[in-house]
């Protein structure tokens, strides 16, 4: 096998909960050698019962985990020096705290200009709420994203998952990703920055762009597309229900023929898609009535093998039974500190370098020791610096 993309680099991750463990989880599966400094309580997604283990073993497989107390002269010194070592820093810590303790882009890079720096935040670092908290929620409240998702006569919904976290993680990886290849060409290092903010924005440009455009302020439509018709539209069956879309004119037309209904093409009510649009109600009528006999199996063959965009609403349960996702290979079984857990895998590949690896998340501190020696600091001649159990935490005495 050749050597995997990113092998030989160095990633320093303070990332708590998703996006800067996400991020870093991406860099680690690429190759590069992610250390993760925790505090002596842990990373916060570790406190929060069986949904945080899954957390942390989704977005820290394969990392080295290191507690130190950066309150403390000696785990801050540390941390320094871990970086110094490091070629990517990655944090998404709370605002103002990287600050406090000069770890911040600016001071980093001073120091070391080699330095690929990452700073993820809720709301960005210029605006008047740039020392807010924020989570995932508050992104897609704040973005619009949480307005324009659920019914129209019902109250604003969140996303079934926390999105705008695995998607700013993504953003945050692509942009590491540039500042490192820059710095090969160059020889220095850059300060990135993302927010959840501007992501959630972003995930949503072509509505956003659309409003800018027109003036026109959207509303929710439920699970149909606000501008075209069918889109993404629910149709039920006689088992189920699936999604569908079929809204430019040769989709439609193949629509109508295919279920016995080219009355429908000329009807003035769908002719044409801002007539569906303005019809939906009576359009979605017409075909969950010409759907209501099949199965959603027998729904999706008709439809997919003739060209048609449909897809069965899965449940989890679905899921780990769909042979698209086996064939896939993204689900995958880890083995670590946490014992042997169920996770996704990274969603791509390259070449035959980046395989999922089966390696777990550490336990908190669990490399402490490791990295400690390796930094050539001995226990025995650092007595303030204290080592409990396998959870090895570094704390000041």
């Amino acid at each position: 096998m050749s050597a995997q993309p990113l092998q030989g680099v160095r990633v320093i991750d303070f990332g708590q909960f998703i996006a800067a463990p996400a991020a870093t989880q991406m860099l680690a599966d690429m190759g590069a050698e992610v250390i993760k400094i925790e505090s002596p309580s842990g990373d916060a997604a570790r406190s929060i019962g069986v949904h945080g283990e899954a957390m942390i073993n989704a977005f820290n497989r394969g990392k080295r985990s290191i507690v130190l107390d950066l309150k403390s002269d000696e785990g801050l010194d540390i941390a320094k020096r871990l970086i110094a070592s490091a070629d990517i820093v990655v944090q998404n810590m709370r605002p103002g705290v990287m600050a406090s303790f000069g770890l911040d882009g600016p001071t980093l890079l001073a120091a070391h200009p080699h330095l690929v720096y990452a700073g993820i935040s809720a709301f960005g670092t210029t605006g008047p709420s740039k020392m807010r908290a924020g989570l995932d929620i508050t992104a897609q409240a704040e973005s619009g994203l949480m307005h324009m998702t659920g019914e129209p006569d019902r109250d604003p919904q969140k996303v079934g998952a926390q999105i705008v976290d695995a998607a700013t993680a993504y953003a945050a990886a692509a942009a590491v990703l540039g500042a490192y290849i820059s710095r090969l060409r160059t020889g220095r290092g850059d300060i990135v920055e993302t927010s959840l903010l501007e992501v959630a924005m972003h995930m949503q440009a072509p509505m956003i762009g659309a409003f800018l455009a027109n003036g026109v302020e959207p509303k929710r439509v439920g699970s149909g597309q606000p501008t075209v018709a069918p889109a993404a539209d629910i149709i039920t069956t006689a088992d189920g229900a699936f999604i569908l879309s079929a809204y430019s004119q040769a989709h439609f037309a193949r629509l109508c023929t295919l279920i016995d209904r080219a009355d429908m093409i000329d009807d003035e009510r769908f002719a044409t898609n801002g007539a569906r649009v303005r019809n939906r109600p009576a359009l979605l009528s017409e075909l969950r009535h010409a759907f209501a006999a099949h199965t959603t199996s027998s729904a999706l063959e008709l439809l997919t093998s003739n060209g048609l965009v449909a897809g069965r609403i899965s449940t989890y349960t679905d899921l780990t039974h769909s042979d698209d996702v086996k064939a896939t290979g993204i689900l995958i079984d880890t083995h670590g500190a946490l014992g042997a857990i169920g996770t996704v895998g990274t969603p791509y590949s390259i070449g035959t370098a980046s395989p999922r690896s089966s390696a777990g998340a550490p336990a908190l501190g669990e490399h402490t020791a490791e990295i400690l020696a390796e930094l050539g600091v001995s226990l025995a001649d650092a007595p303030e610096l204290s080592i409990v159990g396998a959870s090895a935490p570094v704390a000041a005495k």
